[in-house]
């Protein structure tokens, strides 16, 4: 294994990342690895031959591709892709605290109280909570999630959850439904809601439309190939909905995120709008990115 890391041509800009996964090797199922191989072959050299991320490793590869703050996703969906601990990713913070932050994730069928362990995961530094209901398999609009949310209204903490398809296995897709939230986003007005996959599969257009009509719902572009943002938002004026887009690659299914970001500036945005996706939005949705 080694350190040497491919230098990718990247636009000057401030770039937030606000998608992206580096969990402990040893707490994933096949499938996920198999998904970051197929798509990223070089993503395990940030890693050590036991499968933990090094925090120097991981730091140097977004030097390269221009990453000045990146989000860190835990996740704990056993059904799916296994269960990720916030503790793994408490070294990384450490190392390069200014660049990361941490995002936290419940799941209503591991804890109980919801809110007890999100309380837990932000007193470990997390400043926005993600559910996956399609990896965890619930609603959103369960009862239980609405302690969480309540939870995150009085601290002013964004909510991520997945919106979209996933192809691993034991994934439920009829989650991914972005009308589920529709009682959500109207009970929570004040919570900014960022629709992960902006309603990858069968469900761009309700996420656009969701993300132009309330002004607490954004979309994060994370899994979309920016070439083909025009093809999903076809039925949408893209410049206007660029106006509600977060940059992020989920990494490490993407080969390089210096790529994508430059692939964005090449869809005919304003200097204004582009800005907006790569960085600003970013600052208004996430606390303390200090940007």
């Amino acid at each position: 294994m080694t350190d040497r890391i491919e230098r990718p041509v990247r636009i000057e800009r401030t770039l937030v990342d606000c998608h992206l996964h580096v969990p402990r090797l040893d707490t994933l199922k096949p499938a996920w690895l198999d998904w970051a191989d197929q798509l990223n072959p070089r993503w395990r050299s940030v890693y050590d031959e036991a499968g933990v991320p090094v925090p120097a490793r991981l730091s140097a590869h977004l030097d390269a591709e221009g990453v000045d703050r990146a989000l860190l996703f835990c996740e704990y969906s056993p059904r799916a892709t296994g269960i990720q601990p916030i503790e793994d990713l408490l070294p990384l913070v450490e190392h390069d605290p200014v660049r990361y932050r941490l995002v936290a994730n419940v799941n209503p069928h591991l804890h109980h109280p919801v809110e007890a362990e999100l309380e837990r995961q932000l007193a470990l530094g997390a400043v926005a909570l993600k559910i996956h209901p399609v990896h965890a398999g619930f609603s959103p609009d369960e009862p239980e999630m609405y302690a969480a949310y309540r939870l995150c209204a009085e601290r002013g903490v964004p909510v991520i959850i997945h919106s979209g398809t996933s192809s691993f296995p034991g994934s439920r897709n009829r989650f991914g439904d972005p009308q589920l939230m529709l009682d959500v986003l109207e009970d929570f007005p004040d919570v900014d809601f960022v629709f992960a996959h902006g309603g990858r599969g069968w469900w761009y257009d309700t996420a656009a439309f969701l993300a132009l009509n309330k002004p607490n719902v954004w979309l994060d572009l994370a899994g979309l190939p920016p070439r083909r943002l025009p093809e999903y938002y076809a039925r949408f004026d893209l410049r206007r909905l660029a106006g509600r887009w977060l940059f992020g690659t989920d990494w490490p299914g993407v080969p390089s995120t210096a790529r994508n970001a430059a692939a964005l500036a090449e869809l005919g945005l304003s200097e204004e709008a582009l800005t907006a996706v790569l960085s600003a939005n970013a600052a208004k949705v996430f606390p303390g990115l200090d940007i």
